[in-house]
């Protein structure tokens, strides 16, 4: 996704296609879906697992 693998924060693994992962972002001023995967490749991906263990 957008030219890097992505990769979990907490744990560090790769992050694969269909995946349930959490990210953490700022929402953007604009509201509409091109803006929100414009702003997925400055997000923190968080794994399921890891959020699991979080909670």
């Amino acid at each position: 996704m957008f030219g890097i693998d992505p990769n979990c924060v907490k744990c560090g693994k790769e992050i694969k296609g269909d995946e349930v992962v959490l990210v953490k972002m700022r929402y953007p001023k604009r509201k509409g879906m091109t803006e929100i995967k414009a702003y997925l490749k400055n997000g923190s991906f968080i794994c399921e697992a890891c959020f699991d263990k979080k909670i």
